[in-house]
């Protein structure tokens, strides 16, 4: 039996998965866009990734925030380029990523 590893990517979640890096990208159209229901979808992601479509597009912002965070741009700047909404949406994504505050998170990698 060949391993999960060797098996070729499901081509809607490699479709999804490349949407997503966009941050304009809206989760809620995605499997309409790509000819599912969201519960496909959704199915289909968890078999794939381990998680749903929503917590991916998380994910990706919080690297994308990390990514300008650690470039030295100031936390709201890098908050707004990554995607947030809002100050409070970076803190409750970086609290439920992390378990620290954007500011604590920056400046312990910033001393790593």
């Amino acid at each position: 039996m060949a391993s999960k590893l060797a098996q070729t990517p499901d081509p809607a979640v490699y479709a999804a998965v490349r949407r997503l890096h966009d941050p304009r990208a809206r989760v809620e159209t995605l499997a309409d866009e790509l000819g599912f229901s969201e519960r496909q979808l959704r199915r289909r992601f968890n078999a794939a990734v381990g998680y749903g479509p929503k917590t991916l597009q998380r994910v990706l912002r919080f690297l994308r925030f990390l990514e300008h965070a650690d470039a030295g741009r100031d936390l709201a700047r890098a908050a707004l380029d990554a995607g947030y909404a809002d100050q409070a949406h970076l803190t409750r994504d970086c609290a439920r990523l992390s378990g620290l505050t954007p500011s604590r998170l920056a400046s312990e990698r910033a001393i790593a």
